[in-house]
């Protein structure tokens, strides 16, 4: 399998233990961390997507422009783009970048949050049941040689086509994440890779398991995996536990400034009450998976933590990799630095662990 490495351009610098205090849009900021990324041998980087936040897909562009090789790994939501005009959109920029652009399909677990866009499909299974036919019309467009139908409960094409297609004969990469039933069903279906948080071992061998059943249901190949942690390194393990200690008392401090609240009972998605219930079991899991940020924020997205040396991450890493993870989203909590100790220790470290189980194997 080949080793793949995702990190995070957000678009001002500010996370869980920082404040921000520039402009939403920080252009130098996002132009210095991604090149930082590039620079570090990052193979993708993430842009996030929220109701409220800067457009990704033209965050994305302005990225690709300032960089030779990184790949932009761009968040977005069924439902509010026709998906004609999305493939369209996704094909022009792959196009334009060259071939450096993936597809990360955030169906949206918060339906208080999703109509602040209009959404208008309360139902969680529902909105994964658009999705599902969103992914349809997105393919037929980038795929038929001829004018395409397409008659579903969502969505209604006649004679839809697109002179413009992706780049590639392989298209453009297609993530799916979500960790409900309905979810695994639709990565089944459409999936080039499922996105996974951090979670257990025994966790993530379920629901590798799960999706690869989905797919064959589908007559598909299973699609590969990807799984996101915010690592914690530091020269010695009892510095990286203390490290991770330090962050969990400023993310505290960040929380009171923010005015920060949890809300009430369990949050909307699966994936979080997922990372909730490994809180429960307890703040250390494992050989160094640390819950401690995800118990404070209501693991509010990626939110779990490998702690301990370059080194010994990096062994952890290989764990998840011999389940059949093969693609690791790795983003810190001060996002320069961070990035750029990743690219000098633990992304080259990991490589060199799985070249060496790799020529084992062979």
């Amino acid at each position: 399998m080949a080793l793949e490495f995702i990190g995070y351009v957000g678009n001002n610098n500010s996370s869980e233990t920082i404040l921000r205090s520039g402009p939403v849009l920080d252009i130098d900021h996002v132009e210095t961390v991604a090149k930082a990324h590039e620079n570090a041998g990052f193979d993708r980087a993430l842009l996030a997507f929220h109701s409220d936040l800067p457009d990704p897909l033209q965050v994305g562009q302005h990225i690709a422009s300032v960089t030779q090789r990184l790949n932009v790994f761009i968040a977005q939501r069924p439902g509010f783009t026709a998906p004609t005009v999305f493939a369209r959109q996704f094909a022009t920029l792959d196009h334009l970048t060259k071939g450096r652009i993936s597809l990360n399909v955030i169906t949206g677990g918060d339906h208080a949050e999703l109509v602040h866009d209009g959404n208008t499909v309360p139902d969680k299974d529902e909105r994964y049941a658009r999705t599902s036919e969103f992914l349809d019309v997105v393919r037929a467009e980038w795929t038929s040689d001829t004018p395409f139908d397409y008659d579903g409960k969502y969505y209604q094409v006649k004679g839809g086509f697109s002179q413009i297609k992706p780049l590639r004969p392989e298209g453009i990469p297609v993530f799916v994440a979500g960790a409900s039933d309905a979810a695994i069903e639709v990565a089944g279906r459409h999936a080039d890779i499922f996105a996974l948080w951090g979670e257990t071992y025994e966790e993530v061998r379920s629901i590798i398991a799960r999706v690869r059943a989905a797919a064959a249901k589908n007559n598909r190949p299973s699609p590969r995996f990807s799984l996101s942690f915010r690592p914690i390194l530091a020269e010695t393990e009892e510095l990286a536990w203390a490290k991770a200690d330090a962050i969990l008392a400023r993310a505290q401090a960040v929380q009171e400034l923010s005015g920060f609240k949890r809300g009430p009972g369990q949050p909307a998605n699966e994936g979080s009450r997922r990372l909730l219930a490994l809180a429960a079991q307890g703040e250390r899991l494992d050989k160094r998976l640390w819950t401690g940020l995800a118990k404070l924020t209501g693991a509010r997205g990626n939110s779990t933590s490998l702690v301990g040396t370059p080194q010994q991450v990096a062994e952890a890493l290989l764990d998840y990799y011999a389940l059949g993870v093969d693609i690791f989203l790795i983003r810190g909590f001060d996002p320069l630095v961070d990035a750029i100790e990743y690219g000098r220790e633990l992304i080259p470290l990991t490589r060199e662990l799985v070249a060496r189980r790799e020529a084992v194997a062979a």
